[in-house]
């Protein structure tokens, strides 16, 4: 299984780091959740045999709730899921798949939140190709399943808590994408204290929508420590 790329190699990666599930499940598991999550399109519907086949060689907190999402969307017209996942994702502010967006919201600071997703995918070796923001979740998740794991685990890490935002909005909905945000979360480590006390403020809130009162951005930078993005590796 495989689609358009939105990304291109432009130096190799590090060493593979541990991680919730064995290297060849997560990258299975974030590319089928990568796919899923994007914008169907005919292209992508040709690919549900072989998402199937992926989906039955995960493990059952993985593949149940993708199975599930297949199930809820076996009969449904190409042009009603899109029209569905327009009104779930673009029209709905804690449905965003966009993950600075959880933290930055419509301010002036989403542009430097941006800028970590920048450095992240230029970290792990690769560059977007422009066809989608870099925070866009699926893109992430391809960044995840195309490498190692290792950085594209610590930006999914520093944005756990809008990922349970949107796993929350979208049970809430009653949408079927929930199973494939909640396949995502079982692919993840636990989430940190920290890290549930900020859901609980963004469940309350919201994304913001001004900057008076936003709260620090520092988790989102956590890639200046990482000895792989140096100036020969930003060429």
């Amino acid at each position: 299984m495989r689609r358009a790329a939105r990304s291109r190699p432009a130096s190799s990666t590090s060493a593979a780091a541990p991680g919730p599930l064995p290297d060849d499940q997560r990258r299975a598991a974030h590319t089928v959740i990568s796919l899923l999550l994007d914008y169907p399109t005919a292209e992508t519907a040709a690919h549900r045999a072989d998402v199937e086949d992926v989906v039955v060689g995960l493990p059952p907190d993985v593949g149940r709730p993708l199975r599930a999402f297949l199930d809820a969307t076996a009969s449904v017209p190409l042009r009603e899921l899109q029209a569905a996942y327009v009104t779930t994702f673009d029209l709905k502010r804690k449905c965003s798949l966009y993950l600075s967006y959880y933290a930055a919201g419509d301010t002036r600071k989403r542009g430097a939140a941006l800028v970590t997703f920048v450095e992240a995918f230029r970290a792990a070796g690769w560059e977007t190709d422009g066809s989608e923001l870099p925070d866009h979740l699926p893109t992430v998740l391809e960044l995840s399943a195309r490498t190692d794991g290792e950085i594209a685990g610590m930006v999914l890490d520093a944005h756990r808590d809008g990922i349970e935002v949107l796993r929350a909005a979208l049970e809430t909905v009653r949408s079927p994408y929930a199973h494939v945000v909640a396949a995502l979360v079982a692919t993840l480590p636990a989430m940190q204290s920290a890290t549930a006390a900020r859901f609980r403020d963004l469940v309350a809130a919201g994304p913001p929508t001004e900057l008076v009162g936003l709260s620090d951005l520092s988790h989102l930078t956590p890639f200046a420590t990482i000895p792989s993005l140096t100036e020969e590796t930003r060429r």
